[in-house]
């Protein structure tokens, strides 16, 4: 296994990164900036009703996100590496469905496979890897692992556009399938490793690094089992930390043009708020895992909500474009650190045995505030009219993160 360690000096870790970074670009086919190109040739070719497709894919994203536990007891008994090539396996498979869909419950099964196999376990595999080979560099291991994300929601809207286009939308699901089949899955099956120690390494190349000390990465390596994490106040206290940004920015995004078009403000606005987010967002996610490597993470975590409140308030207040681009800028800061503080805050509270359990949990609780996290903006558009009265409401939630944040330092595990 000595030819895994190592090439050309860099260590094997930052392969597993690029691998890791790979599994977000692919898991594409099963996020909504990808699957959203693909609903009007559904609603034009079989004439179906928009709240039927709607209703079909939340339905399918909730059922797909309580079922994610599975997936995460995988990763602790099977290893990242086999359940990598499972599902990717599988998610292949399912967009080959997907090219046959011709009935309501066919569109069913099919959003369901892509979503719990692509949004959530293809997004939930690498951020349970890259805990195992990195621990003082956790930070920015994730921040390169982050590109694949940023890329993934970059391409795949245009790509499934020009091939609906030029080959239509049954063919363009087959390319995505095979896409996965002949590129990931040997990648995979030739390069991914579990952990470190299964190649003769330590995590952060602790035995060849002189800047890390090996016992002090040993020191750091304290892991608990679900069970134990359970029993901590901080585990319950960051499932509420995960799930009210997912809620807050699912009901923003899905309405966001509605919200835009009561501010007096258009339809090129709200793209634009879209695009700028992604602007921000990209170099401050590089930033924030080095940033994590030297700060306590709880209290950049409650910087996340101090922005979510300040987001929220120039929301409620914008009814001009300069004051939309400025609620753009903040939004766009705020994801991007949250993206990595929720990746790096459970391996490093719960260490790297059992994350795959344990982080199930939270990419659940993160699945079920997306799927809610329209309907109250919905519901609050239909009874009064507007969005101000809900956009005071969601002021709640993120002074309710800040404490969450604050009460949840790192806990110390007792041992006998």
């Amino acid at each position: 296994m000595k030819n895994h360690t190592k090439s050309g000096g860099i260590f094997y870790g930052w392969y597993i990164v690029a691998i890791g970074a790979l599994s977000l670009f692919f898991s594409g086919p099963g996020q909504t900036y990808s699957n959203s190109v693909f609903i009007d040739q559904y609603i034009s070719d079989f004439g179906w009703e928009r709240s039927l497709v709607s209703g079909i894919y939340s339905g399918a994203t909730l059922a797909a996100g309580f079922l994610l536990f599975i997936i995460g007891t995988g990763i602790d008994r099977f290893g990242q590496r086999n359940m990598s090539l499972l599902v990717s396996i599988l998610l292949a498979g399912a967009c080959i469905w997907n090219s046959y869909v011709i009935s309501p419950w066919m569109l069913f099964v099919g959003f369901f496979l892509i979503r719990l196999l692509g949004q959530g376990s293809m997004t939930l595999l690498p951020n349970t890897l890259i805990p195992q080979w990195f621990i003082k560099q956790r930070g920015r291991a994730f921040s390169f692992m982050m590109l694949g994300g940023f890329a993934s929601s970059t391409l795949f809207p245009p790509l499934n556009a020009w091939l609906i286009t030029e080959y239509g939308w049954e063919t363009t699901w087959r390319i995505l399938g095979i896409s996965i089949l002949v590129i990931f899955v040997p990648l995979v099956y030739f390069f991914m490793r579990n952990k470190p120690e299964d190649i003769g390494l330590l995590p952060d190349d602790a035995g060849n690094n002189k800047k890390i000390e090996s016992n002090e990465v040993h020191k750091e390596d304290i892991s608990w089992t679900l069970k134990e994490a359970k029993s901590t106040r901080q585990f319950w206290l960051l499932l509420l930390c995960v799930g009210i940004p997912s809620m807050i920015n699912t009901g923003l995004t899905f309405h966001l043009v509605s919200i835009a078009s009561t501010s007096g403000l258009g339809i090129g606005t709200a793209a634009f708020i879209l695009s700028l987010m992604a602007v921000v967002g990209f170099p401050i996610t590089l930033l924030a895992g080095f940033l994590l490597e030297k700060f306590k993470v709880n209290y950049m975590f409650a910087l996340v909500f101090a922005g979510q409140f300040i987001f929220i308030t120039i929301l409620y207040f914008t009814n001009s474009f300069t004051l939309a681009v400025i609620f753009g800028l903040i939004w766009g800061f705020t994801g991007g650190l949250e993206k990595i503080c929720i990746s790096v805050i459970f391996p490093d509270y719960f260490g790297r045995a059992h994350i795959g359990s344990i982080k199930s949990i939270a990419s659940t609780v993160m699945v079920a505030g997306s799927a809610f996290g329209p309907l109250p903006f919905g519901i609050a558009f239909d009874y009064f009219g507007g969005y101000e009265e809900i956009l005071l409401i969601s002021l709640l939630f993120p002074v309710l993160g800040v404490l969450a944040c604050f009460f949840s330092p790192k806990p110390v595990k007792q041992t006998l």
